[in-house]
């Protein structure tokens, strides 16, 4: 009994992800000067990005901070999941791009979680992680992937941030 309580208290290992963020929106520039260095992550409106937000992602989870819809477009920073989900209230704000007249105050249908940015990187660009067959794999690499929110394998993780980045 007691090994099983032991087991229960211990935490689950971490999960990694890449977010995408136009430049423009919320750069990592933008996410570092914010206070505590965090920002909400507003706007997801694809379903599989947001039940990975609301289903999967947990305080301290690592982020790969990407920048998308630029002229270099690439991991440009290391962050973490630094909250849980609630609504996005862009939602509901008609003077938004992100308004949705059909999602509900009692049951909004769009999430954010906050992002806490760590680090600035070097611009990592889908050319250089297509020049390392370890990453052949990697979800961002996949043709037709737009996803906002995706996740990174534990072993690409440790690839990007251990020798591509350090």
């Amino acid at each position: 009994m007691t090994r099983v309580l032991e087991e229960a208290a211990v935490p689950p290992a971490p999960r990694y992800w890449l977010m995408k963020s136009e430049p423009d929106e919320c750069s990592i520039d933008d996410a570092l000067a914010a206070p505590d260095a965090t920002v909400a992550w507003t706007g997801v409106r694809n379903y599989q990005a947001r039940n990975f937000m609301r289903d999967a992602m947990r305080v301290g989870d690592g982020v790969l901070f990407y920048h998308s819809s630029c002229a270099e477009p690439g991991i440009v920073g290391i962050a973490r999941v630094a909250s849980g989900t609630r609504a996005d209230p862009t939602q509901f704000d008609a003077a938004s791009p992100y308004f949705d007249a059909t999602s509900r105050l009692d049951d909004p249908r769009w999430l954010l979680l906050d992002v806490q940015a760590v680090r600035k990187t070097r611009v990592l660009g889908l050319p250089e992680l297509r020049a390392v067959p370890a990453l052949a794999d990697m979800v961002v690499l996949r043709k037709g992937n737009r996803l906002s929110v995706m996740p990174v394998e534990a072993a690409h993780w440790a690839l990007i941030v251990g020798e591509l980045l350090a």
